[in-house]
């Protein structure tokens, strides 16, 4: 069912029925963490329920005005995205529709301060639901804006840059300062995840077409290093019952395969060159350098802190002594788990060694999106 509603809502041109599969993934991913979560999970399920419902019932309005607007110029109601882009609002009219429909969607991504949903779903879901969340399900609050507000508010969604921009920018700094004080591993992938999604605000509203698309190439290296990343937690928790990172240390003694694995997913969400997490970021960089320099000055300082947590989480749980005895028994990723993130480490180096295979696709879209 949450596949559904996640094809349903990217194949859909027709706006009632995007908000319908945008609602309908909610339900599904509620049952997976208040069923198969932690100690908070119903709190935590019913906390992303009610956050990401409350801001898609403005959206639901904004759909209906736009068909009514449809319906006074031309006799007939219609959702079709297609119709409904021809409509050209007054900028205050648009203000308020882009804010609607932005709303539901910062919501989704998740934007500081709409974000304190999030830590909670990833710490409480089983690893599966985590995976899901940081792989498609934020996706669906980017893809919101790129297809649907900017293209139907364009004169709304320059206006509103600097704001945005400047959310993005504090959620990377935010969510990067709190992810390295974190004694929880999971909690602090969960953080870094708020601090990524960020870079990909950012790279999106510089509204120039390196930015853009350095956006849209990090939603997908987000989905596969942060995904990975909860996959890897997750099977250290199979074995441990325990994602303190204080209870680990020296790990790489004992799961050297299992280290590996980590060492690369790590550097991949760093951004180290021939690895995935570079190339978007640097597209993002650029296209927020010739936005406004600023910007790009205090996104850099996002990727430093970045590298500063996730080596720290790498060096306190796989380096240094093995002094818990209930590790020295742990046994190395098996042949189950390694099928399970092989195909992650090939999108790693693929996109890492030769971008241009998902960079080539998107470059009519965005043309598109950013012509006049």
């Amino acid at each position: 069912m949450l596949q559904a509603g996640v094809m349903g809502s990217f194949l859909s041109l027709d706006l009632f029925m995007f908000f319908v599969f945008f609602e309908i993934v909610l339900v599904p991913m509620y049952f997976l963490i208040a069923g198969w979560g932690y100690e908070k999970r119903v709190y935590a399920a019913t906390k992303f329920f009610l956050f990401t419902m409350a801001g898609s019932l403005l959206m639901l309005l904004a759909i209906l005005w736009l068909a009514w607007s449809h319906a006074e110029v031309t006799g007939q109601w219609t959702f079709s995205y297609d119709l409904l882009s021809r409509l050209d609002f007054p900028i205050e009219q648009q203000m308020l529709l882009f804010g609607a429909f932005a709303l539901a969607f910062a919501i989704k991504v998740p934007l500081v301060p709409l974000h304190t949903w999030l830590p909670d779903a990833h710490v409480e879901a089983p690893t599966g639901g985590s995976v899901i969340l940081a792989g498609v399900l934020l996706k669906l609050g980017t893809y919101g804006f790129l297809r649907f507000a900017m293209p139907l508010f364009p004169h709304a969604a320059s206006a509103a840059q600097p704001l945005l921009v400047t959310l993005a920018l504090i959620g990377i700094l935010y969510g990067a300062l709190v992810a390295w004080v974190q004694s929880d591993m999971k909690k602090l992938v969960a953080y870094s995840s708020v601090s990524h999604m960020g870079f990909v605000m950012i790279g999106m509203f510089a509204l120039n077409d390196a930015g853009l698309r350095g956006s849209i190439l990090q939603m997908l290296n987000h989905g596969v290093s942060t995904g990975a990343l909860f996959l890897l937690v997750g099977i250290v928790y199979e074995r441990r019952h325990n994602r303190m990172i204080a209870e680990y240390g020296g790990l790489a003694k004992v799961m050297p395969l299992y280290a590996t694995f980590f060492l690369i997913i790590t550097l991949s969400s760093i951004g180290l060159p021939t690895l995935n997490g570079f190339i978007g970021e640097l597209m993002i960089l650029q296209g927020a350098f010739a936005a406004n320099r600023v910007w790009a000055y205090w996104a850099v300082l996002g990727i430093v802190l970045g590298a500063a947590y996730l080596l720290w989480l790498y060096q306190r749980t796989m380096f240094g002594t093995l002094d818990k005895e209930e590790n020295k028994k742990l046994i190395d990723i098996n042949f189950r788990e390694i099928m399970v993130v092989a195909p992650l480490l090939v999108f790693i180096f693929w996109i890492g060694i030769y971008p241009n295979a998902f960079l080539a696709p998107m470059e009519a879209a965005v043309r598109l999106l950013l012509a006049p």
